[in-house]
């Protein structure tokens, strides 16, 4: 053959390097990273259409005043938008945050006491023009020039287009559920993930009867207050969550240290699984204790990891894939085959005995081992051909080699 082994060590290692290079691209493919979140607010609902959406990843667009705060309930990134329809206009920021947790927490933060709850999203409260409500993880603050009968239906459509928080990011907290209904003053909750938070929280509404330091956010802590309405004015009901119930005891021990003797303010406490419950304020002690006595924990076992599988936990999508990289690679094995004898062929065709079969490389044999003589003559019966003694009846051996010339041969 004129094709040199060279020439096929040379293929052998191209489909080498190529089954390579499919199998480090597979690779950095499952192991790529997620892709970027998508946009918080879309281009046009309800009629409303946005010329431009500014969107930032820095607390202080969201809010200059508040950033740490919004930073402490797990800020990520903020959107801002003028939206527009018929000559009226709509105002709309909105925070994102990593957790639905943090968005509830700002939306306790930023609702006031004398708005009204609609049925927007998540939670929802209005004040004139003026309409705030949550949806999953994002934070939403939207301004009316002019109130319609339809604007709350509006606002559902774009809380609809909200893209949702993946995983369990969208759970909301389960601490803020223990508050008592009885009592309750409306809009007063308030939920807090931070010293940040509980600072702004002590803002002579929701006075905390304790600081951040006893509370010890570093080891889990979270909070939630209320305000309820007592024969003697309001108080505070103040719950804190800790991871397990003997972290809560610990702390609760501390707290009760903490507390000078002859203190003029009135504080009751108690211990309910890993919940520590605080009662402070203008409160009598019979009212405290039915106060107290009202927070009960109960023992919820809840999955805190996720339950749905990524692209590297599927072991189907596994298997799914190494069919595909097996036909990719057989098929490129098809291909580099169809290849070289497809040119071959067309060599042969247009330009043939020049590259491939020459004469001058080719060498046939022929042994004559035939019932014939060595004259050519046809031998009697029974007679044994000298030069075939076997019997065979071979005619022709043909034999392809490379010239001796070629490097290979």
């Amino acid at each position: 053959m004129v094709v040199s082994f060279s020439f096929i060590r040379f293929l052998r290692v191209s489909a080498a390097f190529a089954f390579l290079t499919l199998l480090a691209s597979y690779s950095f493919a499952a192991d790529a990273k997620p892709s970027a979140a998508p946009p918080i607010l879309p281009k046009q609902f309800s009629g409303w259409t946005a010329a431009s959406i500014q969107a930032s990843a820095s607390a202080t667009s969201a809010d200059p005043v508040n950033a740490a705060l919004l930073v402490e309930y797990g800020f990520t990134d903020f959107a801002g938008a003028t939206y527009t329809r018929d000559g009226d206009t709509l105002t709309v920021k909105a925070a994102r945050f990593a957790d639905a947790s943090g968005a509830y927490g700002a939306f306790t933060f930023y609702k006031l006491p004398q708005m009204q709850n609609e049925k927007i999203g998540g939670q929802a409260g209005s004040l004139n023009e003026r309409v705030l409500f949550y949806q999953g993880n994002v934070l939403v603050d939207a301004v009316f020039q002019k109130l319609t009968a339809m604007s709350a239906a509006e606002l559902r459509e774009l809380a609809a287009a909200i893209p949702p928080p993946p995983g369990n990011t969208g759970n909301l907290p389960s601490l803020p559920a223990y508050l008592p209904k009885e009592s309750y003053e409306k809009n007063s909750a308030r939920y807090i993930m931070g010293p940040v938070g509980l600072d702004h929280a002590n803002d002579g509404r929701n006075g905390a009867a304790i600081s951040a330091q006893l509370v010890d956010f570093s080891a889990g802590a979270e909070v939630a207050l209320g305000n309820y309405a007592t024969s003697t004015g309001d108080a505070t009901l103040m719950l804190i969550s800790y991871p397990t119930p003997q972290i809560a005891a610990d702390h609760l021990r501390k707290i009760e240290a903490s507390f000078p003797p002859g203190n003029s303010q009135t504080i009751f406490d108690k211990r309910t699984g890993p919940i520590v419950v605080i009662v402070s304020g203008n409160i009598s002690s019979s009212e405290a204790k039915a106060l107290l006595a009202s927070v009960t924990y109960e023992a919820d076992v809840t999955w805190n990891e996720n339950t749905h599988f990524t692209k590297k936990d599927n072991v189907a999508n596994l298997l799914v894939n190494v069919i595909v990289l097996c036909g990719i690679i057989l098929g490129f094995a098809v291909a580099v085959g169809v290849a070289f004898g497809g040119v071959r062929i067309l060599v042969k065709r247009f330009w043939p005995d020049r590259f491939f079969d020459r004469p001058e490389d080719v060498e046939l044999v022929s042994l004559h081992l035939s019932d014939r003589g060595p004259s050519g003559a046809e031998l009697p019966a029974g007679t044994v051909n000298p030069n075939n003694p076997s019997g065979l009846d071979v005619e022709v051996v043909v034999i392809e080699r490379s010239s001796p010339d070629d490097p290979s041969y």
